[in-house]
Formats: C-alpha cells, structure tokens, sequence
C-alpha cells in the first residue's frame, strides 16, 4: 500500500509494526519449527537485540523472539553465539547484533565508550591489563572469577574487582569479545579471533562517519518512521554529531520528511517502510523490547504511557515490578506483572491492567490465549492470575477456560 505524505497515527502505528517485524509470519505457532534462520529473519528487521539480566519472568533477550516468532528452542541466542552468527557490544545498552555488524561497530570500540572504572583501571595498571589479555589468549574463554588474580571483590553492588575491570576495558575497545553463560548470565571472554570468523574480521571498518550513518539508516529501517530522537536513541548515538547524517540521507531520498497527525515534530520514513492494510498481532513484550525503547514515540503512537518500575520502591508502583505491554492487533491494550514461579511451575500473573477504551471480554480471551502459550514455552505447568487490577477478574475466567499450550 502507498504511504502518503500525511499520515493518520493509526498508519503511522501500522507501519512502525510492520517495521518491527509484527505482520511477519509467528514460525513457532501450531509446533512448527524455528531455527536459527528465523531469528536472523527477526534481527534483519530489528537489527539487535538488548540484554538484561532480570530473570523474574524470562531473560529479556528471549522475549522479542517468543513475542515475533511464538515457541523457540530457548537456548538459540547460545547456540549461535557458539556458532558466532552473534556477539554482544554496547549499542542500545549491552546488546546481541549478528556478526556482520562488527566492522561497523569498530569506530564504537576505538572511541572507548565505557564505565569510568574500567578505564582507570587501565590507566593505572596497563601492565596488568595486558597480563589479563594474555591469560583470555592462553586460557579462554573464561569469566572475571576465572581468572589466576582477579583481584579482590569489592563492597557494593556495582563494585567490580580489577580483573573484571581489566576485562570490560578490553571488552569495550574490542580487543576480546564477550558471551552469556546460559545458566549464570555472567559474561564469558575470549579472543576476538576465535569469536568472529577470519572473513568477517578481513573486511575494513567503516569510519565513523560512515558507521553512524549506517546505524541512522538501520535505525530507521528498524522503526519504519521516526523522529530525530528515535533514530539517535536506537543505536545509542550522539545527537550532534548524528545530526547532519539525518540530512545527508534526506538529501539521498533514504529518509522522507512526512507530517504524522498529532506529532509536534519531525517525522521520517525510511524509503523501504511499507503501510499494511492491517496489523493481526497478538504479543507480550518485554520492558526491554526495541518496540517499546522510545517511551514518548510509544505514547504518541499508541497512547501508551509505560514506565518500567523496577526500580521504584514496592509502595509506589503503580503496575508492578516485571511489566509487559500486551499488543493485539495494531493497539497496546493490556499490561501484565508477570513472574515465573518455578517451584511450583507457575506462570504467575500478579496484576492485570486492561487500556481505556478496550473490550474486557476480548482483551482477556486474547491475553490467556498467550499467557497459556508463553507458559508452555517456558515449561510451566499452569497460568495463575492474582486479585490485582481491573483487567484480573475477566483474565481469571478466561485463563480457566484455557490449556496451558504444552
């Protein structure tokens, strides 16, 4: 369907879901199967995937595959790490990009964008930092606790040892990379050249430049339509200095000035976005999901206003703690507190929000129906909905008339 120069927020919202990869088929429904070229399929429409490490409900890096592609075998993200299809670097936050983009992250490294500590660390002990290089090239890959003198653990919960701030600083200019354990979550160090394939390493790297006019196209790619900030906050980049790229790739015809109704500012549209007639998506998402990333672009798209409170003190959360969004069709409808109790191999639902304007009868059938999906995927025997929020009561009924899909 054409896109016009002037577009309603509905379409708006359409092209952004096609964007992110929602009117893509969901492989995994009815037990078929997803490999490892799905979620290559996925990443070709996101372009990276953020990492965190609360496991509450499911590691977040798991979510935006199970909420595009349905059930997947859990451990691919691991498996192609090993098969180095995949490494993770700072680009939004820490992240999962596929192994192409490692030329075109290297201005990234060289600039040396990391925590204060890890660079002291450097700067004080470069002989040490070289000592741990040598020892991730004679015993990796190995962790921080792994190493023959990590030095001391310190007090604080984001205090880390030296060999751990020695490994960051190598990490962050891209002399080792770096890997989830999957049962721990820590991050497992090795060198660069038995991590990224001799091809992919020979191939020159972008100037910075070059790079961030890159990401800015892939940003927008990604996103469909956007504006200045959301182009700039995908990859994590400099406003300022990203800013001139915007206008050499209007100039190209790359990114289209368009006019959104309701939106104050500059809108653009990358030259490969497509307005689908309609959007049929069913889908939980994870506070860190790249859909939801841009919390002022998800309020004007969606009238979505969404905070993640996990940080914010148990008394004054409003949601919960592990809140998703719940979209169905083109509209964000429901948000869930979601917990996974696996001692008792429960899928628990510890408070229900439905949207304004919404139908209860059919959020709540639509919402058990992936409630009880997303239980089966993680091996949980059973979906429980807590007394909390307006949506709770329906949702109770409706999981009740609902199998978990195991």
């Amino acid at each position: 369907m054409p896109v016009p120069e002037t577009l309603s927020r509905a379409q708006a919202r359409r092209i952004a879901l096609a964007a992110q990869g929602f009117t893509d088929p969901r492989t995994g429904l009815h037990g078929r199967r997803v490999d490892r070229r799905h979620v290559h399929r996925v990443l070709d429409r996101v372009d990276l995937v953020q990492i965190d490490s609360v496991n509450v409900c499911v590691r977040s890096q798991e979510m935006p595959l199970f909420s595009r592609l349905g059930p997947h075998p859990r451990d691919l993200w691991h498996r192609m790490g090993e098969a180095h299809e995949v490494f993770e670097f700072w680009a939004h936050e820490a992240s999962l990009l596929p192994v192409d983009h490692w030329p075109l992250m290297q201005w990234a490294m060289a600039s040396g964008r990391m925590w204060g500590g890890s660079r002291n660390v450097a700067e004080t002990r470069p002989d040490y930092v070289e000592a741990v290089f040598e020892e991730v090239q004679d015993r990796g890959p190995l962790t921080a606790g792994q190493l023959s003198d990590p030095g001391p653990k310190q007090k604080g919960m984001w205090e880390r040892s030296d060999g751990k701030k020695a490994l960051e600083y190598l990490f962050g200019i891209g002399r080792i990379t770096g890997r989830r354990d999957p049962s721990t979550f820590a991050r497992v160090y090795d060198t660069v050249e038995r991590s990224i394939p001799a091809d992919v390493l020979a191939r020159p790297a972008l100037s910075e430049p070059d790079a961030r006019r890159e990401l800015i196209d892939r940003a927008a790619r990604a996103n469909g339509l956007a504006t200045e900030r959301c182009l700039t906050d995908y990859h994590r980049l400099n406003g300022p200095k990203t800013r001139p790229h915007i206008a050499e790739l209007v100039e190209e015809g790359r990114l289209i000035p368009v006019t959104v109704e309701g939106w104050p500012r500059t809108t653009y549209l990358h030259v490969d976005a497509t307005l689908p007639r309609w959007v049929r998506a069913r889908a939980l998402l994870t506070p860190f999901d790249s859909l939801v990333w841009e919390r002022r672009r998800l309020e004007e798209l969606f009238d979505f206003h969404y905070r993640i409170e996990i940080y914010v003190r148990p008394e004054d959360r409003v949601h919960g703690y592990y809140v998703m969004p719940f979209l169905l069709g083109d509209r964000m409808v429901a948000r869930v507190d979601l917990k996974s109790d696996r001692p008792v191999s429960t899928l628990r639902v510890q408070s229900a929000h439905r949207e304004p304007g919404t139908i209860e009868a059919d959020v709540a059938e639509a919402l058990a129906a992936e409630l009880a999906l997303m239980a089966g995927w993680l091996g949980l025997e059973q979906v429980a909905v807590e007394p909390r929020g307006d949506l709770a009561p329906a949702l109770r009924a409706a999981v009740a008339a609902t199998p978990v899909d195991g």
